[in-house]
């Protein structure tokens, strides 16, 4: 099992990494902007570096508490989530920037305040 402090101290950086994402993501009104241009490919180049960081660390999570921590927040598609760092991880050039768009648009938000409910939990005890 992870330690508390350790999955507390995982968790504030998946956060820290997650919170970027938005901020990135600001310019970006459709997949072709990530492509039309050299800022966009940077933006879909650090974007996809933040969800492969964040998905293995997830994926570690998820490893090193037998898949009982993750399985207290249902509402997240966790394997979805690990699924798509490993996509970026062995396969980027596939990567297909609609996929990555969707992501930022309807799933960072969600998991922003997951992450933020897993620390509250943690602190309280749960």
């Amino acid at each position: 099992m992870l330690e508390a402090s350790l999955l507390r101290e995982r968790l504030e950086a998946i956060l820290e990494a997650l919170e970027r994402v938005p901020r990135r993501f600001a310019k970006v009104r459709s997949p072709e902007d990530f492509i039309a241009s050299e800022e966009g490919r940077e933006h879909l180049d650090s974007i996809s570096m933040v969800l492969l960081s964040v998905g293995e660390a997830f994926r570690q999570i998820d490893e090193k508490t037998q898949g009982e921590f993750l399985n207290r927040y249902p509402e997240i598609p966790w394997r979805a989530v690990i699924g798509m760092r490993n996509v970026l991880a062995h396969d980027y050039f596939s990567v297909n920037e609609a996929v990555i768009f969707n992501t930022c648009e309807l799933h960072i938000n969600p998991l922003i305040e997951t992450v933020r409910q897993m620390l509250a939990d943690l602190k309280t005890g749960l």
